[in-house]
């Protein structure tokens, strides 16, 4: 089986690039696995100084491949809680890495994919780039990367994006705090590089400490639990009635029974 991922270090950066142009670079529970273990031994690298993480082709991350959506609309609950808490240890995973992370963003970047780009300590993106947290338009939320979209755009922004749905362009998430940069897409592996270049300079062990600060200060909660709630969350919303009906239209290509036909 080809594997969804590639691995690329120089100079103490990993370039960690998603690898299925032809699907977006959607999840699956194969990429789910192979991004949490490439991460994970990141982490036990002491020759990995910054991690960069990007998608092949037109798109960073479309979100979630449609046959494995399939099949979760078709699994029971605990499956689906199963399946929801091993994206919960891969957003954790990026999150808590003890190593800086920058995203490299261009294409679409939805669902799964904005937690990505909101667990990376550093996101840049072009103004092509389209984001987007859709999963409501299913009968769903986007509950187990919550917690890092919360923390990039804000609790109002949040109650708006999840509620609505809505594709929004990457001027906006630069205004709403998603992209901490935007720049034309001739400039994008520039301004990467002038981050990891600044990322470089500083000292080890205070760059990769930076971010256990920021979270120790900012978040103080009982983030196992946190994250057993929202993997519980999306599993009953998975098997509901309401949230079978909006993945079986959506693979369906049709309009949800809930969307009025007048």
């Amino acid at each position: 089986m080809p594997r969804s991922l590639s691995r690329h270090a120089d100079g103490g950066v990993l370039r960690l690039r998603m690898a299925r142009p032809g699907l977006h670079n959607a999840f699956d529970a194969a990429l789910i696995a192979e991004l949490t273990e490439a991460l994970g031994q990141a982490a036990a690298d002491p020759s990995v100084r910054v991690v960069v993480l990007e998608g092949e082709g037109a798109s960073f991350s479309a979100g979630a491949d449609l046959n494995w959506m399939r099949g979760m609309a078709a699994a029971g609950e605990q499956e689906n809680r199963e399946d929801a808490l091993a994206l919960a240890r891969l957003m954790r995973t990026l999150d808590e890495l003890p190593k800086p992370t920058v995203a490299r963003v261009h294409g679409a970047a939805f669902g799964g994919g904005v937690g990505l780009v909101a667990c990376c300590d550093i996101a840049i993106g072009v103004p092509g780039a389209k984001f987007g947290l859709t999963e409501s338009k299913l009968g769903l939320l986007p509950a187990v990367i919550s917690p890092y979209v919360i923390a990039a755009i804000g609790a109002r922004h949040a109650r708006r994006y999840f509620a609505t749905a809505e594709i929004f362009d990457a001027a906006q998430a630069h205004r709403i705090g998603l992209l901490h940069e935007m720049v034309e897409a001739d400039a994008l592996d520039d301004a990467v590089d002038r981050q990891v270049a600044l990322l470089l300079k500083a000292g080890p062990v205070a760059s990769a400490t930076a971010k256990a600060l920021v979270r120790d200060v900012a978040w103080r909660l009982d983030r196992d639990a946190l994250d057993g709630a929202n993997a519980a969350l999306i599993a009953r919303l998975r098997v509901s009635p309401e949230g079978q009906e909006g993945l079986t239209a959506f693979l369906d290509k049709r309009p949800p029974l809930w969307i009025s036909k007048d």
